[in-house]
This record gives structure tokens, C-alpha cells and sequence, in this order.
């Protein structure tokens, strides 16, 4: 059963935009912070963004920081990654993720890199061509 689904990946240029969009069921979109990450070929998967539940707060990794833009839409169970100026090492698959929580000792915020997640979609392909 597909609790979170990705779309809005493809190919384009250098340069280009592309806006990655993420539907889950109301419950799972509910459940806390959400976010994306992606993995590029033989490489880790990375954090990418992040949002708090009730999106006011937002928090991105260096190598995205001023290009995407991660925003959510509480009426529509959706989260989005808008994607400006891409490079050919934004390629990915991109993965949206819901349910963000934290085991830690220590307090940070519901967008810190340090969170878990508990649902996951299957990822969208990203390829930026130059």
C-alpha cells in the first residue's frame, strides 16, 4: 500500500526548474514534520529539506540552500520541492518522507537534519542534463 507518493521528477537542462510534489493520506501527512531527501548513483542518501508540521518553519542542506524551496499544503496533504537552478549534480532519485521524529537526548527543532522518519515514498527521478 502507497502511503506517500512522488511526482513531478524528470529530465531537464542546466539551469532549469522542476516542483516536486508529495500526497500522502491525511493521517500520515498529519504526523509531523515532513521531507525530502534523494541519492545520487553509488552515493548515500542525503538530507535535502525539511518542514515543519505546520510549515512555518523550514530548514535546507548548504548544497540547496537559495535554490529549492520546500512548502506544504495542509488543505491538499501535499508537500512541495520547488527546484530553481538546477545542476547536473542535483541528480537524483528524490525521496519525500512524513512522520518526523527524534530520539536524541538533546532538543533540536521538528526540521533538524537529525530526524527520523517513519513513511517514505518511492522516489522520483531527477536527471539535470548539461
Amino acid at each position: 500500500q502507497v502511503q506517500l507518493r512522488e511526482s513531478g521528477g524528470g529530465l531537464v537542462q542546466v539551469g532549469a526548474s522542476l516542483r516536486l510534489s508529495c500526497t500522502a493520506s491525511e493521517h500520515i501527512f498529519s504526523s509531523g514534520a515532513n521531507g525530502w531527501f534523494r541519492q545520487a548513483p553509488e552515493k548515500d542518501r542525503e538530507f535535502v529539506a525539511a518542514i515543519s508540521s505546520s510549515g512555518s518553519n523550514t530548514y535546507y542542506s548548504d548544497s540547496v540552500k537559495g535554490r529549492f524551496t520546500i512548502s506544504r499544503d495542509n488543505a491538499k496533504n501535499t508537500v512541495y520541492l520547488q527546484m530553481n537552478s538546477l545542476k547536473p549534480e542535483d541528480t537524483a532519485i528524490y525521496y519525500c518522507a512524513a512522520g518526523g521524529y527524534y530520539t536524541g537526548a538533546t532538543y533540536v527543532t521538528e526540521v533538524d537534519p537529525k530526524y527520523e522518519y517513519d513513511y517514505w515514498g518511492q522516489g522520483t527521478q531527477v536527471t539535470v542534463s548539461s
